[in-house]
């Protein structure tokens, strides 16, 4: 019996979902096709009625991963900027490092995702500049070069520490890469005296004479 458009889109839907969590477990190149579709619970013949080539397979579950990530940055920024701050030091954490299926896909497929095709790349640089914008708008700053910088810098030092955390075969440096981190980049702002007070007065200029000009 023929499936209908509905049936069709959920079963695609699941087939990208399923693929997503392989590749972030697996790796690409180490995740064939047919064992996406068993794990989908689907024929391997059936791929082909869905997606023109793996690739293009590669492409939707990068995007989706990548989505889902954004989405959630989006809900924590939405909460505030204790929340946002709150949202980023999660992921410099043992627990976060140690996961193979969470968070962002660059964290988990990085140098395999730079080596695919443009299709794939689109998907994920789409979300780092999201990721890039909420930071500035949630930072409370201007969106001009330095709160823009400063959103870069932070990203990619969390991508590239998490990456570290990983690869060390020390336990105790693995954790002090994220400690370090965490410490360095994701600190509350400190309230000075003029945060209480006001801004300060500009003192006036005067005259010769003495009086206010």
């Amino acid at each position: 019996m023929k499936k209908s458009k509905a049936e069709t889109a959920e079963t695609h839907k699941r087939i990208v979902e399923v693929a997503a969590q392989a590749f972030k477990k697996k790796g690409i190149d180490a995740t064939g096709v047919a064992e996406v579709m068993v794990a989908a619970g689907l024929t391997h013949g059936a791929f082909y009625r869905h997606f023109p080539s793996k690739e293009a397979l590669v492409a939707e579950a990068a995007t989706v991963s990548m989505d889902v990530f954004v989405d959630a940055a989006q809900s924590a920024a939405s909460k505030g900027p204790s929340s946002f701050l709150k949202y980023l030091r999660s992921y410099l954490t043992s627990e976060f490092r140690d996961e193979e299926l969470g968070g962002c896909p660059v964290i988990q497929l990085g140098s395999e995702l730079a080596r695919v095709d443009t299709a794939t790349r689109e998907g994920i640089s789409r979300g780092l500049k999201q990721l890039i914008e909420i930071a500035v708008k949630t930072g409370g700053a201007d969106a001009g070069d330095s709160a823009e910088d400063d959103a870069i810098f932070t990203i990619s030092a969390m991508i590239g520490a998490i990456t570290m955390s990983r690869l060390v075969d020390d336990a105790k440096l693995s954790e002090r890469v994220l400690d370090v981190t965490k410490n360095r980049l994701l600190k509350p702002p400190r309230k000075t005296p003029d945060d209480k007070l006001g801004a300060p007065v500009k003192p006036r200029k005067v005259s010769a004479n003495g009086k206010s000009l």
